[in-house]
């Protein structure tokens, strides 16, 4: 079974998820750690002569140092990039919590040192009706790190999600400040220190713009001791 086991969330889509967790999977393996991850559900898949195919869920097979099917990486794959309880429902298909736990609780039964999951969206990201995807984290107790793009609002989105994570019962492990633009935000320094003073959790990471995103790069700017004392 692995030993530590987190969920990756944002606060908001296009964020950067997939760029930290594949970052937090080089970091991991430059420690020697073995380690897994997975993409439960991913909209905006390309047909391929293989099936469906998401790039994020590809960038994490790579990424991880375990060997997995694309099948156990991203169970759930839906071709329109939108809405996961909107592609599925187009789809005639069911999204639930459950099933979605079972797909992660199979995964984390294997042996490795650290096991990520990449939620899809922001937290309260619709599953269907009456569930969202908090609901995986929440059942299966699971830590979570809190991706935070250095954008203009990102204080208020940031606290908001974690207030959201604390609320639901979990803890947040750590948080990872992501620049998305070539730009660098306007008092970009200040919006560092005031959330590093009330996110009441550990910064692993301040991760800089790249052109090309290389997770192996960005992860040289994290620090993953929080996670694993």
């Amino acid at each position: 079974m692995a030993k530590h086991s987190f969920f990756v969330t944002g606060t908001d889509t296009g964020v950067g998820k997939t760029l930290v967790t594949a970052a937090i999977l080089h970091a991991a393996s430059a420690q020697g750690r073995r380690t897994l991850a997975m993409k439960p559900i991913a909209s905006g898949c390309d047909q391929t002569p293989d099936g469906l195919r998401n790039e994020d869920a590809l960038i994490l097979q790579q990424a991880m140092t375990e060997t997995l099917p694309y099948e156990q990486v991203n169970p759930i794959a839906m071709a329109p990039a939108i809405a996961p309880h909107v592609a599925a429902r187009q789809a005639g298909r069911q999204l639930t919590a459950q099933r979605l736990v079972g797909f992660c609780r199979g995964l984390q039964m294997r042996p490795a040192d650290l096991f990520l999951v990449e939620g899809a969206g922001g937290w309260r990201v619709p599953l269907n009706e009456q569930e969202t995807y908090a609901q995986v984290p929440r059942e299966m107790t699971m830590p979570v790190i809190l991706v935070v793009p250095l954008q203009l609002g990102c204080i208020n989105h940031a606290l908001l999600t974690a207030e959201a994570i604390r609320a639901d019962g979990l803890t947040v492990a750590g948080w990872v400040a992501n620049r998305p633009n070539a730009e660098v935000m306007m008092a970009e320094e200040d919006t560092l220190a005031y959330l590093l003073n009330h996110m009441w959790a550990p910064c692993l990471g301040v991760i800089p713009w790249q052109s090309q995103a290389d997770p192996a790069l960005a992860a040289e700017y994290l620090d993953l001791r929080a996670l694993f004392e």
